[in-house]
């Protein structure tokens, strides 16, 4: 079976792609310091230690400062951060072990959404997740992790068997959304993700979704719909991404960081909505900081989430997971 070609896929812009301006750039420098201080005293046998301590926690210190002061915008960039770690780095530390399952046994095999069987903490599991990938030959052939249909309908076969295995599904959601090319439309993007929708709203296994990236779209929503929708606390989920929301509305990606404050994306917004269920959190400055600890975190919240919605019975799992679904958006009306 031949894999899907992306369409000429564009790559994010730069500006918009990286930490927010200026953010790594002092630890940086105070690493480049500390690095310098071990050389030098490796070299001519002078302890530093002191000097060394020192620098680590004003490192420490800026680091609080700055993650704790974030914007919504700047959230967004953290969330694209480019040594941010992807699904499938959390798949490689969080799995005991980990088998691949390819295809939409219809027309390819979408490289931007990963399916396979998993074990997490000694618990089987199905573990669906959106892959954006590493460098630039690799972000191709993931399309930059923007599905194709045959990707959400590899994605429901794959959440098919793990009902039938009785399985736990877990999802990691990381894609600015659903890839939109002309291709894609013609073989039924649409229509994947809403059969998804209408799949995942009623599976009888127990659903576990952690945003640990990007959620943008009916792209993330395509394999998105949980019983516990938990997210890292540098990421986001929404309808748009805010550049494509400040195209809309000002006619131009400009406003993008007011449109980020408009959208309510971040995670303390989403967990006030109803829609985010937990936030987990980061190692300080960031997962790209520090990949293993951010797995471990990860991890630890799957694996206790598994257990407790595991011991609910199966039809009060399911019917509160499509009031849940119901209950969001709604709109409240009152006087002027």
């Amino acid at each position: 079976m031949a894999d899907s070609v992306p369409e000429k896929p564009k790559a994010p812009k730069p500006e918009t792609n990286g930490s927010p301006p200026d953010f790594d750039g002092p630890v940086f420098e105070i690493e480049q310091k500390i690095n310098e201080l071990q050389s030098l005293s490796e070299k001519h046998g002078v302890d530093f230690g002191e000097n060394i301590s020192a620098l680590k926690k004003q490192q420490e210190e800026i680091l609080r400062r700055l993650v704790a002061n974030l914007s919504p915008w700047e959230r967004v960039c953290m969330a694209r951060h480019r040594d941010r770690p992807t699904a499938q780095d959390y798949i490689a530390s969080m799995c005991d072990s980990f088998v691949e399952l390819h295809g939409d046994r219809a027309f390819a095999d979408d490289r931007a959404i990963i399916t396979g069987l998993g074990t997490i903490g000694g618990k089987k599991v199905m573990i669906v997740a959106n892959e954006k990938g590493h460098g630039v030959r690799e972000k191709q052939l993931r399309n930059f992790g923007m599905a194709n249909p045959e990707g959400y309908r590899k994605a429901k076969i794959k959440m098919k068997l793990a009902e039938m295995l009785g399985l736990p599904i877990v999802v990691l959601i990381d894609t600015q959304g659903a890839f939109p090319g002309i291709g894609a439309e013609e073989r039924g993007q649409a229509m994947a993700i809403a059969e998804n929708l209408v799949l995942m709203a009623g599976l009888k296994v127990p659903i576990v979704a952690v945003v640990i990236g990007e959620g943008g779209s009916g792209g993330a929503l395509g394999i998105g719909v949980a019983d516990h929708m938990c997210a890292q606390e540098n990421s986001y989920f929404s309808v748009i991404t805010p550049e494509g929301c400040s195209a809309i509305l000002w006619k131009s990606a400009d406003k993008r960081e007011e449109a980020a404050t408009a959208l309510r994306l971040d995670p303390v917004s989403l967990m006030e909505q109803g829609i985010v269920d937990e936030i987990i959190p980061e190692p300080l400055g960031g997962a790209h900081r520090d990949p293993r600890g951010a797995s471990d975190l990860v991890k630890v919240v799957i694996i206790r989430l598994i257990e407790e919605l595991q011991a609910k019975p199966i039809d009060v799992l399911v019917a509160a997971r499509y009031a849940k679904y119901r209950k969001i958006g709604r709109v409240l009306e009152g006087g002027s």
